[in-house]
C-alpha cells in the first residue's frame, strides 16, 4: 500500500510567530467551562469539532494584484498611523507593500493596537481589499507582527462561544488530535462507498479516519474549498459514514435489546358465551368499513401483540386516512385478554378531542362487561383525579386516557399491556421511557404503539427509525373531498373576509389561523386576538340585506381549560361560524362542516405544519378550501424558502410528498421533534443527499454486531457517547 499521499500528510505545528501566549490559570479555567458547555469533553469530542471555514494564511498575495472584495494576507510596512476624530474616533494607517499601498482603518481598537501598528513596522495583514475612491482599503483587518514560517495549510476557524478564543480551540484540538484513539473500527472489507484520494504514483486509496480528521482540520491550499462547503469531499465523505454507521449499530442494538425483553402475549378472545371478542363488536357497531390499508395495518399490529416481546411500532398516515379505529382496535385485543390500555395526546384539547370518538366506540363495549373508560389530565380537581387514580390501580378501568398526567409517579396501573402515543414526536425521551417503566414490577414491558400524522420521508424513517417497524395507512378513506388550496398576498385580506361571509351564509364553517397570541415587536406577525375583533366587526352582520350577524369564537393555548371546552362546544355544534386559533387546532379536531381554512402569515409555517392544518377541512362533502395568507416585503416578493413551501402546498396534498419536500427544506430537525438529545444526533451526514452512505450503514450494522461484537461497541462509544440512550425511547 502506498504511504500516506501528499494531500493528506499532517501539517506542520504551527510557527511560533503564530502561537499567543498561553492564557493564565483564570483564562484557562474559563476555556475549560466553554469547552464543556460545547459539548468537548473527550478527547474524541474535540477531534470531532470540525471547522465553520478556512482562512488562507500560507501565502502572500502582492497587493497591486488583489481584486475588489478579495480577502487576502499581505507583508506591509506602516508608512502613517493617526487616530481620526471626526466623522468618529477611527484609528486609520497606511501600509506600503511594495507594490501598493493601502489604507487599514479601525473604528474600535485599544493602545497596545497603536502600539503594533506603529510607523516603521512590519506587519502580516489579512483582511477584505475594497477599491475606493481614495484607494485601497481594508475594514478591521486581522494583523501581527511579520515574521516566521507561512503555515502549510489553511487556518481552521471553529464554531466557538463566549470565552473560548479561536488560538485556545485550536490547540485544543491539535492536542486531541494527537491523543485520541482513532484506530479503525470498520471490519476488513466493509470500506464505505466514498471516492478515493489520490496517492503516489496515481495509486487510488482510500483514507483512514485519523487522516480524514487531520485533512478537514488542517487541509492544504491547493484543495477545493468547495468540496468543503459543500461536504462532498473524500474526507468529509469518511466522516459521514462513519457517523451513519454509529447510529445504525446503536438502533439495531436498541432493537436487539428489546427483543430480549418480554411483554405480555395479547391475542384476540374466542367469543365468551353468545358474546364475540371486543374488537369484533366494534367494528360491528362502527358506521363505516375499513379500508385495504387499514385492515392491513391492524393485522401487523395484530401480529407483534401476540409476540411475547415488547412491540415498538410507529403508525403513520396521512391527515385523515383512519389511525384512530386502528389503534381502537389494538387496544380492544389488549382489553379483551384482560389487560389495560393507555392512550396519551401531547395536549388536553387534543386528547379531548381526538379521543372523543374512541371513547364514544369503546365505553359501552366495555360497560356491558363491568369496566370502564379513565380520564386523566393535569387540570382535574382533586375528588375527579382520586376517584380515576382509583380506577386505574384497581384495573376497573380498562383504557385510561389524557394527556402525559398518565405517566406521572402517582398513576399505578394493575397490568398495562399496550401503550398508545397520539403525535409521537410531540412527547419527550424521557415521557416515553417513564412509560414503559409502567410494568417493570411484572419483570415486563407493555407494547408501544405510536401514531404520527406527520407522514415520515423513508430516508429518515431509515435513519432515526431504525429500530422500529413502521406500518403506513397509505389509503384516504372514501368520501374525503379534495382540497383546493390558494395562495392569497395579505393585502387581498379584504377578499378572503368576504368569501367568509359568504361560506357563513351558506351554512358552512370557518378556521381561522393565527402564528401568535400577543402582538410581537420583533415579528411584524397579526396576532390571535386582533384578528379576532377584527373579523367579528367585519362579520357584525347587515340587518339592511338580511345578513345576520356570525358568532366569532377565539382558542388559544393560554385559555382556561373550561373556557377552552365552551369554545370547541359551540363550534363542534355549529352554532359558531368562525374560530379564530393558534395552532392548537393542528390535529384532533374533526368539524365535517367546517369547510374553509385560513391561514394567516403562512410563510412562517413550516410545511408539515401546514398539511395538518390544512387536514381540519375537506372532512365533510362540501367542497373546500385552504387559504393561505403571505406577507410579502417592500418590493412585494416572499423568501425563496418560504416560496419552496407555498408551492409545495399548492402543488400537492399527498402528505408524503409534502414530508420528502420539507426535508429538503429544512432538514430533519422537525420530522424528530423531541427524540433528539438537546443535540442533534446527525451532526455531518445529510440524509437527503447521502442515501448511498445510509444504505450501507444499513446493511452493515447487523454483520457488525453479529461478527465483530467489540469492534461494534468500540464505534459507538466514539461517535455517540451517553447519547445512543436517547435512541432507544
Amino acid at each position: 500500500m502506498p504511504t500516506t499521499p501528499p494531500s493528506l500528510a499532517p501539517p506542520a505545528a504551527p510557527p511560533a510567530a503564530r502561537r499567543p501566549a498561553s492564557a493564565g490559570p483564570a483564562g484557562a479555567s474559563v476555556a475549560q467551562k466553554a469547552l464543556h458547555k460545547l459539548g468537548l469533553v473527550r478527547d474524541i469530542d474535540l477531534a470531532l469539532h470540525l471547522p465553520l471555514r478556512y482562512e488562507d494564511e500560507t501565502r502572500i498575495t502582492p497587493l497591486a494584484s488583489a481584486r475588489d472584495g478579495q480577502t487576502v494576507q499581505i507583508e506591509a510596512t506602516v508608512t502613517a498611523s493617526d487616530v481620526q476624530l471626526r466623522p468618529r474616533r477611527q484609528l486609520v494607517v497606511q501600509v506600503d507593500d511594495g507594490s501598493a499601498t493601502c489604507e487599514l482603518r479601525f473604528f474600535s481598537f485599544y493602545p497596545s493596537h497603536q502600539k503594533t501598528l506603529a510607523v516603521g513596522a512590519r506587519l502580516r495583514i489579512r483582511g477584505e481589499v475594497k477599491g475606493g475612491f481614495w484607494g485601497r482599503q481594508m475594514l478591521h483587518p486581522a494583523f501581527r507582527q511579520a515574521g516566521g514560517e507561512l503555515p502549510a495549510a489553511l487556518t481552521p476557524v471553529y464554531p466557538t462561544t463566549a470565552g473560548l478564543p479561536q488560538p485556545y480551540l485550536r490547540r485544543a484540538v491539535v492536542s486531541a488530535l494527537a491523543r485520541a484513539d482513532l484506530s479503525d473500527t470498520l471490519p476488513p472489507g466493509a470500506e464505505p462507498p466514498v471516492a478515493s484520494f489520490y496517492g503516489k504514483n496515481g495509486l487510488q486509496r482510500l483514507c483512514s479516519l485519523r487522516e480524514a480528521l487531520t485533512f478537514l482540520h488542517h487541509p492544504t491550499p491547493d484543495v477545493a474549498l468547495s468540496t468543503l462547503e459543500d461536504h462532498s469531499h473524500p474526507a468529509w465523505q469518511r466522516l459521514k459514514a462513519e457517523e451513519l454507521l454509529a447510529q445504525q449499530l446503536s438502533q439495531h442494538q436498541s432493537r436487539r435489546e428489546r427483543d430480549r425483553l418480554r411483554a405480555p402475549v395479547l391475542r384476540p378472545q374466542p367469543a365468551q358465551g353468545t358474546a364475540p371478542p371486543l374488537h369484533e363488536q366494534l367494528l360491528a357497531v362502527l358506521p363505516f368499513g375499513l379500508t385495504a390499508a387499514q385492515r392491513r395495518v391492524g393485522e401487523e399490529i395484530a401480529a407483534d401483540l401476540a409476540r411475547p416481546v415488547p412491540m415498538h411500532r410507529l403508525l403513520q398516515g396521512d391527515v385523515g386516512s383512519g389511525k384512530t379505529v386502528v389503534s381502537a382496535l389494538a387496544a380492544c385485543v389488549a382489553m379483551d385478554a384482560g389487560w389495560q390500555c393507555a392512550l396519551m395526546a401531547p395536549t388536553e384539547i387534543l386528547a379531548e378531542q381526538h379521543f372523543a370518538k374512541m371513547i364514544g366506540w369503546l365505553e359501552p363495549l366495555l360497560a356491558a362487561r363491568g369496566r370502564k373508560v379513565a380520564w386523566l389530565v393535569g387540570g382535574q380537581k382533586k375528588k375527579e383525579r382520586t376517584a380515576m387514580l382509583a380506577l386505574v390501580e384497581s384495573g376497573e378501568a380498562a383504557l385510561v386516557v389524557g394527556t402525559h398526567a398518565v405517566i406521572q409517579e402517582q398513576v399505578r396501573f394493575k397490568n398495562l399491556a399496550l401503550a398508545i402515543i397520539d403525535e409521537q414526536h410531540r412527547f419527550g425521551v424521557a415521557q416515553r421511557l417513564e412509560l414503559r417503566r409502567k410494568l417493570a414490577e411484572h419483570g415486563m414491558e407493555p407494547h408501544m404503539l405510536m401514531m404520527s400524522a406527520t407522514p415520515i420521508p423513508r430516508t429518515l424513517a431509515m435513519s432515526y427509525y431504525a429500530d422500529l417497524d413502521v406500518s403506513v395507512i397509505d389509503e384516504l378513506p372514501p368520501g374525503r373531498t379534495p382540497i383546493v388550496t390558494k395562495l392569497i398576498a395579505d393585502s387581498r385580506k379584504d377578499e378572503v373576509i368576504e368569501r367568509i361571509g359568504t361560506q357563513v351564509a351558506a351554512g358552512r364553517q370557518v378556521y381561522w389561523v393565527c402564528p401568535l397570541i400577543e402582538e410581537s415587536e420583533a415579528l411584524d406577525l397579526s396576532n390571535a386576538t386582533a384578528t379576532h375583533q377584527d373579523l367579528s366587526e367585519a362579520l357584525q352582520g347587515d340587518e339592511a340585506h338580511g345578513r345576520a350577524p356570525v358568532m366569532v369564537g377565539l382558542l388559544h393555548s393560554r385559555m382556561p381549560t373550561a373556557e377552552k371546552k365552551a369554545v370547541m362546544a359551540l363550534f363542534t355544534s355549529g352554532q359558531m361560524g368562525v374560530l379564530v386559533s393558534t395552532t392548537v387546532i393542528e390535529v384532533g379536531v374533526d368539524v365535517p362542516n367546517a369547510s374553509l381554512m385560513v391561514i394567516e402569515h403562512a410563510e412562517r409555517f413550516g410545511l408539515s405544519q401546514l398539511h395538518q392544518l390544512r387536514g381540519r377541512v375537506g372532512r365533510g362533502a362540501a367542497a373546500s378550501a385552504c387559504v393561505l395568507l403571505y406577507a410579502t416585503n417592500d418590493s412585494g416578493r416572499v423568501g425563496e424558502t418560504a416560496k419552496e413551501r407555498l408551492r409545495a402546498m399548492a402543488e400537492t396534498n399527498d402528505g408524503f410528498e409534502i414530508a420528502r419536500r420539507d426535508l429538503e427544506i429544512r432538514g430533519p430537525g422537525e420530522f424528530l421533534g423531541a427524540r433528539q438529545s438537546g443535540d442533534a444526533l446527525l451532526r455531518f451526514a445529510d440524509l437527503a443527499t447521502d442515501t448511498h452512505l445510509l444504505e450501507w450503514a444499513r446493511a452493515l450494522a447487523p454483520q457488525m454486531l453479529d461478527r465483530h461484537p467489540d469492534l461494534a461497541a468500540k464505534h459507538v462509544a466514539r461517535w455517540l457517547g451517553g447519547k445512543s440512550d436517547y435512541l432507544k425511547a
